[in-house]
């Protein structure tokens, strides 16, 4: 028999369920993902530190966790909240169930909630699920939220208060590298500085598949620094936050480009190429987070399915006034700018997830290009 447990909205929206998890109370904004799979890549990708994770997919759990699924060393969410949650695995490569799995790793989580009120107006709502839950939060927009099986709701009324908007909030050198570290062959033809602003591992492992030999740095890490390793490009990656309150990492970039080495950015990186050329970003009602995003490439006129997860957006307005940023991918559901490159420049960026960790892999052919960037560029200076 499960704990009582609530999850309580920054707008009084309070719902009732049972105890996922690690019992306790955490706290951060509420958003979605439409995933049908990968709850485990999507809990430890370090962009979603600061955030409770709302699972649209009906069961979760049920297969289990293995190392090879972690795209980072932990898990980087505030909390989970999902419909079925599943205490048995029928994974037989499966390391632990996914209950163990949070435990040990201090997540907390809600689940089969049976229940809903909105405080204030008393109005009771049976049966509720996560569906009611996202169309909720697609209709409000993403707000604070926070999951307890300690406190009573009126208790989490003034808990909440403590809950950081994420708007405004770095977040990148919490979860980024302490230190320097390499992947791949060290013998590679081709090496890549990677800036970690919170880095997943797939990312490097799909540098590292093509040849590439990676130094990752942290995040508050100068050009000066990387630029002694004499690298042939640069990597800026996926990290959580407001990404234009990072100007240590806007400055770096800004140097990067400088230097006249093919760039390659994704999701914050994407961001932070943009801020770098003059750029703003914007935070949006409630993000992208899922697996079937259908983006369009504007410079083959394909489609692709692609994973994404971000909460802020590149302003399509400031791009039209600049002319040497050129718009590469849309999102085709609302235009979004899903892609740029800056003419003058070796350098690129998407605000998807080519690396699809999980996810289709329609765009890993990004990776090939960044590549043969690299390589053209090599073959110039030589």
């Amino acid at each position: 028999m499960r704990d009582k447990a609530y999850l309580l909205l920054e707008d009084g929206f309070l719902i009732e369920g049972k105890a996922v998890g690690k019992r306790g109370t955490s706290g951060g904004e509420i958003c979605f993902n439409t995933g049908m799979t990968g709850y485990q890549e999507i809990y430890t990708d370090p962009s979603y530190y600061g955030q409770i994770i709302v699972n649209t997919t009906a069961h979760i759990g049920n297969y289990g966790t293995e190392d090879d699924e972690q795209e980072s060393a932990s898990p980087k969410i505030s909390g989970i909240v999902v419909n079925e949650f599943s205490d048995e695995f029928s994974r037989k490569t499966a390391r632990e169930s996914l209950q163990d799995y949070l435990e040990k790793n201090n997540v907390v989580g809600i689940a089969e909630t049976s229940g809903c009120v909105r405080s204030g107006c008393g109005v009771g709502i049976a049966d509720i699920d996560t569906r009611m839950l996202v169309r909720y939060i697609r209709s409000k927009g993403a707000m604070n939220a926070i999951i307890s099986s300690e406190l009573s709701p009126e208790q989490l009324k003034e808990e909440i208060k403590k809950v950081p908007s994420m708007d405004g909030l770095e977040l990148s050198s919490i979860v980024s590298t302490k230190k320097n570290y390499f992947v791949g062959d060290p013998s590679a033809s081709i090496k890549v500085a990677a800036l970690d602003v919170g880095i997943k591992t797939s990312i490097l492992k799909n540098l590292a598949d093509r040849g590439c030999y990676v130094q990752v740095f942290p995040a508050k890490t100068s050009f000066k620094i990387m630029n002694a390793w004499e690298p042939d490009g640069y990597f800026i990656s996926n990290g959580p936050g407001d990404p234009s309150v990072m100007d240590y990492a806007i400055t770096t970039v800004k140097e990067i480009l400088n230097s006249n080495k093919p760039v390659f950015g994704i999701c914050l990186g994407h961001q932070l190429l943009a801020l770098a050329a003059g750029i703003s970003t914007y935070k949006m009602h409630h993000g992208h987070r899922g697996l079937n995003h259908p983006v369009k490439n504007l410079i083959t006129g394909l489609g692709e399915m692609t994973s994404q997860n971000h909460g802020f957006a590149v302003s399509e307005k400031d791009i039209e006034k600049n002319p040497d940023v050129e718009v590469t991918h849309l999102h085709l559901n609302d235009n979004t700018i899903m892609g740029i490159r800056l003419k003058s420049k070796k350098a690129f960026s998407v605000q998807y997830h080519p690396e699809a960790s999980p996810g289709p892999h329609d765009s890993r052919y990004l990776f090939d290009q960044f590549l043969s960037m690299i390589k053209e560029e090599i073959t110039v200076n030589n």
